[in-house]
């Protein structure tokens, strides 16, 4: 009975490890707005669209949480979300009709894809599971913005500094004038 049960748990275990190692990467980068997949069934490359200002795509390592061929957002007036991979919270990898905005932030948190590469991405990670992350900064994000304002407030003040140096030279007496009692009296220097 013992030999006839460690072959069997070896290969259980074999089974196991090889679909750990045949986990799919995924990987969205935020500023290029595009994601890489890597698979035992090859490389893709795909544009994507992820959150718009105001609507960040969250950063990090992720799994996939929960997966739907076909389920609507309840939030955003139904929207359909096919081939939704959900990898935290409310967030999802799906397809998306909107296929000319794909390349540019356009979603409200979500990473959408093609339809046909929605499918495909979710027929992969069906079969071999998947490790997702996430990274960059999305164009108009909070963190490019607050860098953009930063550098406006610089050149704001630079440009103050100037303004009030050119001013003061601008307005500076060439000669000592009288005192203030004598400009009181002849405000125009006629004397």
């Amino acid at each position: 009975m013992r030999f006839v049960l460690a072959p069997l748990a070896a290969a259980a275990y074999l089974s196991l490890v090889a679909t750990a190692q045949a986990s799919v990467e995924i990987h969205i980068d935020l500023t290029s707005q595009t994601m890489h997949v890597a698979s035992a069934g090859g490389d893709y490359d795909w544009p994507v669209s992820t959150g718009r200002p105001g609507h960040r795509t969250p950063t990090g390592v992720y799994r996939p949480r929960r997966m739907y061929i076909s389920t609507y957002s309840r939030k955003y007036d139904n929207a359909p979300m096919p081939h939704a991979i959900f990898f935290t919270g409310g967030y999802a990898i799906h397809g998306t009709w909107s296929t000319g905005l794909l390349g540019q932030v356009a979603s409200h948190g979500c990473i959408r894809l093609a339809p046909e590469n929605a499918a495909t991405l979710f027929d992969l990670v069906r079969h071999e599971g998947a490790r997702i992350e996430i990274s960059g900064h999305a164009p108009g994000s909070d963190a490019v913005a607050q860098h953009e304002r930063h550098r406006s407030h610089y050149r704001m003040a630079t440009a103050r500094r100037q303004r009030r140096h050119e001013v003061a030279l601008g307005y500076a007496p060439r000669e000592r004038r009288h005192s203030l009692r004598d400009w009181s009296h002849d405000p125009l220097g006629s004397q």
